[in-house]
């Protein structure tokens, strides 16, 4: 903290200002620099969107106007907006469209360009004509044969992290909310839903309206369009998807609405109004995304058993950590990532039980473990609070934050206990809400709300060294599964008394995931064929176990699963799951070609950031 000093020096009594030396934990962050945005938004920022578009599948592209009413706090002659392969055709000032001069500056790897626009001292309103290109990072464009039913042609948006700027002009940074209104005209045979208040059924002219009226930032801005149903679970939740999906979908989430009463149980109103989820089709890059009010999800968590619906309570903690209190720059990313991991774990104990809990808390550790292994343990990436300068800020969305932050905030749960913790994420969440912030806004609430210059505390959670430092420190919980350690009995006998009965010992899919994760080194490719006669690993519905399956089918040449595993990464283009076997693959000479034959067929149906991350580990 800061401190005033009062001098005299010689006889002239000089009052001086000194700014102590302090650890970055006492920080305070009153001016937010995101190094991934041209705008300025501590001279003019953005407050409210009215978006009005065109989706055209004949062309593959959005146009339209994107109407900002701004706040000129400098009362300056210039608003910068970020863009990235848009076409910008005419921007115009105030009510009456005076038009004014804009221009783009130098392009930035990743990042686009800065849109300067010429504004007056009182302007309060700019409108951007534009239309999006082929090239649009944000925006997939699907064949009628690349989506589930193949019959009509479907469009997604993944925004995160800085990639809004590629279909609507805005000022791209979690540390800028705002609040939309949009209109968006459709082939009328197709339904349009974004992250907002969503129709739920078709209507005759393919024009529909949206209303967003709690402030987001740009990442969250989202859109779908395709051959869309819509079904009920309850009063406030419920599912959309292609016809062929819905009912199968709308089974799998059936206690969505628990999920929604077991966080509000927890961490006080849910206060999005409808929680509604979009499945996807298979070419969308992510488990999920928590886009307010319409969570976007992988197919791959419909197995068809309710077995990987804990996702769900991830994007639904999002709802919280993340939408509700947002990272300011994407250095912080572990905020919203490692909370809501918390969160998600916390909802997973309360609808499906205790051991569940233990055994995802085992999971989770591994995940932390095999990651730090991977960077390795002094790698400045292993940092909760991470540097992304002059990078793709989407390196900085891999398993660190989720499950580095979620091992931190269980230490504090431990340290202070999970009642008083609970309460004070609650407290976190309310005095936080619909703002963004940074690390060390965190660090400075945690000091003054419950740390509170308690030493013996501050010590036993090490904060610094969780927060600031590499790897993985001493101090982490430790965690235990009684049902894991059954299995890893098993482990060290079956190769004995055979395999027979094993798949009615091992049976939910977290445990069937820990003893995929722990085969013998040295098994053979003939005792993973008996293990898949058991098991159906290979052939069986579920996504995870048939990802965590194909690892060991690659390491250990069980070449019985290739034409599976062939299947699998032509049919799915979550990011997180196909790298894991590219990079399994890409171990050895012969496997890097196989990655690279499969690879060329199946990018065509990969999303733009899939296709950049095999592309990269190939070269």
């Amino acid at each position: 903290m800061k401190k005033i000093l009062l001098l005299t020096l010689f006889l002239t009594a000089i009052a001086c200002q000194k700014k102590e030396t302090t650890k970055e934990t006492d920080k305070e962050s009153t001016t937010i620099k995101d190094e991934h945005t041209f705008s300025k938004p501590d001279l003019a920022v953005v407050k409210h969107l009215d978006l009005d578009i065109k989706v055209d599948f004949d062309t593959q592209t959005i146009s339209g106007k994107a109407s900002w009413q701004i706040d000129n706090i400098s009362k300056g002659t210039e608003i910068i907006f970020d863009e990235n392969t848009l076409d910008i055709t005419k921007v115009t000032l105030g009510d009456d469209e005076k038009e004014t001069k804009f221009d783009l500056g130098k392009e930035v790897e990743f990042h686009g360009k800065p849109l300067h626009v010429t504004i007056e001292p009182n302007t309060t309103k700019v409108t951007i004509y534009y239309t999006t290109s082929k090239e649009a990072i944000a925006l997939q464009w699907l064949t009628p044969q690349q989506t589930a039913d193949k019959k009509k042609p479907f469009l997604f948006s993944q925004g995160e992290s800085i990639w809004s700027r590629t279909w609507i002009p805005c000022q791209d940074s979690p540390g800028v909310r705002f609040t939309y209104n949009a209109k968006v005209t459709v082939p009328k045979d197709l339904l349009a839903v974004m992250s907002a208040v969503n129709p739920q059924q078709k209507n005759d002219t393919g024009v529909y309206t949206f209303k967003q009226d709690k402030a987001i930032p740009s990442y969250l801005m989202a859109i779908a369009v395709g051959d869309l149903q819509f079904q009920s679970i309850d009063n406030r939740t419920g599912v959309y998807a292609e016809p062929s999906v819905l009912k199968k979908a709308a089974w799998e989430f059936a206690e969505l609405g628990k999920m929604v009463v077991a966080a509000e149980k927890l961490y006080g109103p849910y206060r999005w109004g409808r929680y509604d989820v979009l499945v996807l089709p298979p070419s969308f890059p992510y488990g999920g995304m928590e886009n307010p009010n319409l969570t976007f999800l992988t197919p791959g968590v419909i197995a068809g058993d309710r077995s990987l619906t804990s996702l769900l309570a991830h994007e639904l903690g999002h709802s919280w950590s993340g939408n509700l209190v947002t990272n300011a720059t994407w250095d912080d990313i572990w905020l919203n990532e490692g909370f809501t991991t918390y969160v998600e774990h916390r909802i997973g104990e309360a609808i499906f039980g205790k051991k569940e809990f233990e055994m995802q808390n085992v999971i989770t550790r591994k995940e932390l473990t095999d990651n730090v292994a991977e960077y390795g343990d002094t790698n400045p990436d292993t940092r909760l609070k991470v540097s992304l300068t002059g990078r793709n800020p989407d390196d900085g969305i891999n398993q660190i934050p989720y499950v580095k932050g979620y091992a931190f905030l269980r230490v504090i749960e431990n340290a202070v206990g999970r009642e008083k913790f609970d309460v004070f994420i609650k407290n976190y969440f309310d005095a936080h809400a619909f703002k963004s912030i940074t690390t060390e806004d965190f660090v400075k609430y945690l000091n003054e709300n419950l740390i509170k210059g308690d030493k013996a505390l501050a010590d036993k959670i090490q904060l610094e060294d969780w927060i600031y430092k590499p790897g993985i420190p001493a101090n982490i919980t430790p965690v235990s599964s009684p049902e894991f350690d059954a299995i890893d009995q098993i482990q060290k006998t079956w190769r004995q008394t055979g395999v027979k009965g094993l798949s009615q010992k091992i049976t939910s899919t977290p445990e069937k995931q820990h003893f995929i994760d722990n085969l013998p080194t040295d098994i053979t490719p003939k005792e993973m064929q008996e293990l898949d006669a058991e098991f159906n690993f290979t052939k069986g519905g579920n996504f995870i176990i048939k990802r965590q399956w194909f690892v060991p089918s690659i390491r250990y040449k069980y070449t019985a699963a290739y034409p599976a595993i062939e299947q699998f990464l032509l049919t799915s283009s979550r990011t997180g799951s196909v790298m894991m076997l590219y990079k399994e693959m890409a171990k050895t000479p012969e496997g890097k070609k196989w990655a690279q034959q499969i690879f060329d067929k199946a990018k065509s149906g990969y999303h733009a950031t899939t296709i950049q991350s095999v592309e990269d580990l190939l070269k």
